[in-house]
């Protein structure tokens, strides 16, 4: 969320086709070039008009200052007011103002005509800061513009480009914006196709009004299923129960779908049925009796367990899982570029080996009864079935219900970071052992972390199925009894994570 927010006027607040057009028309007509078709002078809406005329019809110099001043001849009295206001933007501009956000226009139309124009459509009460082009030529170029404007928004104070956003139509927005290390928002209602502003490196592109007011006040209310009316409706008790319910579902159906199956195996057992599927599934003695399972069977049933939990929370995780990649995509209109992906895989990879390299170092892992137990029975099974099941599996199930669910709730209204600790803390608590807690909820944050740096919750369910097949490797090889372990190789890797992070983060916050 940026406070301060600098608008191009031509093609982004206002439609002025007509009134541009129609006195390029009348410029060129005194050269004595008759140009009927208004559609071909769509292009001198934007960039400087003296750029224009030598760009699209060869005009020297002169002749493209002495076409200028023919231009303003009509313009000043007549196409000034041939224009109109895109429908939504007095609405959208009145909400950024109650926001608190900043608002400024910075366009290349001379600055007279700029703030005659305002003042005509009822707009200019709704900008702190107006900037325009000089009449004489002076500041006419877009990074000279947006220069004046963020130095007359700031005042004294130093100018924090970070804070800003250029929203233009055109790929001159784009590029005075870059120039000043400012990010640019192109709308492609105007007159700068969306090929133009991708070619320019626009660094966000929305399609209408309506996306761009949804993109530029994202995260500046509570907002729960897309309407903040929501929140009389939906007070808080209902939002946590709606949580706690899904939790207690799932934990629930995941229980009674395995103590079923064992209860089915018990007395299959008891009934001396044998032979074919039953002598495969249970294990007996030297006498015949009855003597438990299998690893593999004890694994099967934990997925079948896992997969019934993920049925009961289903519905309301896609809910929450649409509506948030509703909402997050206005965050997420820039494409990652594919080396953060490599980031996050390595930062992966260095947390889930630290950890359990530090976890080993400290002993805490032989000093958990309740951790020992739980391991010897996913490590009980063989290695493709427990891959299958713990590597893929369970994480699936879980996700929908921390990411998707629980995380899905608490991220609409709390702070982003704040909903990222608690989501991690529940997933931790979940686990019933302190060494798979406190794992899990380090490994919970990256999760809850890259679900919102990329705004896909499969990059959350990468991430927990990374981390449980690389840390299931791990411990089904017995890599604790190599030299493998040691500090300087715990170190490493935990710095690689924490490097790995702290990249992505200064490339983008999503705090």
């Amino acid at each position: 969320m940026k406070k301060y927010l600098l608008f191009d006027l031509d093609g982004t607040l206002t439609d002025p086709k007509i009134g541009i057009t129609t006195c390029v028309q009348y410029a060129l007509h005194s050269f004595g070039i008759e140009e009927p078709d208004l559609d071909k002078l769509e292009p001198f809406i934007g960039p400087p008009l003296r750029d224009s005329f030598m760009e699209f019809y060869g005009f020297t110099a002169k002749q493209a200052e002495d076409a200028v001043a023919k231009y303003r001849e009509r313009f000043q009295d007549t196409g000034l007011f041939e224009n109109e206001v895109y429908t939504g933007i007095p609405k959208m501009l009145r909400e950024l103002q109650a926001k608190g956000y900043f608002l400024a226009v910075a366009s290349s139309k001379p600055q007279v005509y700029v703030e005659r124009i305002l003042e005509h459509f009822d707009l200019k009460k709704y900008f702190s800061v107006v900037v325009g082009s000089e009449l004489d030529g002076r500041r006419e170029t877009k990074d000279q513009v947006v220069q004046e404007t963020l130095r007359q928004l700031f005042g004294e104070n130093p100018v924090d480009p970070e804070q800003v956003y250029m929203i233009g139509d055109r790929k001159f927005d784009v590029e005075g914006a870059r120039a000043l290390g400012v990010e640019s928002v192109g709308v492609t209602y105007g007159y700068g196709s969306k090929e133009e502003l991708k070619e320019a490196k626009a660094d966000y592109i929305v399609q209408s009004v309506e996306e761009l007011e949804k993109f530029l006040l994202r995260g500046s209310e509570e907002l729960l299923n897309g309407n903040p009316d929501n929140k009389k409706k939906n007070p808080m008790y209902q939002r946590i129960w709606t949580m706690v319910y899904s939790f207690l579902m799932f934990i629930l159906v995941r229980n009674a779908v395995q103590y079923a199956l064992l209860a089915l195996l018990y007395q299959l057992a008891q009934s001396g049925a044998s032979g074919g599927l039953v002598d495969l599934l249970i294990l007996r003695d030297e006498t015949g009796a009855y003597n438990g399972y299998s690893g593999d069977v004890s694994s099967i049933i934990a997925a079948l367990g896992f997969i019934g939990g993920a049925i009961a929370v289903w519905s309301t995780a896609k809910l929450l899982i649409d509506k948030n990649k509703e909402d997050m995509h206005l965050s997420h209109l820039k494409k990652e570029g594919k080396s953060k992906y490599v980031l996050l895989t390595v930062a992966t990879i260095g947390a889930v080996i630290g950890c359990n390299l530090l976890f080993e170092l400290l002993g805490v892992t032989n000093k958990s009864e309740a951790y020992t137990e739980v391991a010897a029975q996913q490590y009980s099974a063989h290695f493709i079935v427990g891959i299958l099941v713990f590597g893929f599996i369970s994480p699936i199930a879980e996700e929908l219900l921390f990411r998707g669910v629980i995380y899905g709730y608490l991220r609409r209204f709390m702070d982003i970071k704040l909903a990222i600790a608690l989501s991690a803390l529940i997933f931790g608590v979940y686990h019933m052992n302190y060494v798979q807690g406190v794992y899990g909820f380090l490994i919970g944050c990256l999760m809850a972390y890259a679900y919102e740096y990329f705004g896909e919750f499969k990059m959350a369910v990468f991430v927990h199925v990374a981390s449980n097949v690389l840390a299931y490797c791990l411990s089904y090889t017995a890599i604790a009894v190599t030299g493998f372990v040691s500090w300087p190789v715990c170190v490493i890797f935990l710095a690689v994570a924490a490097a790995s992070l702290g990249t992505l983060h200064k490339q983008k916050n999503v705090f």
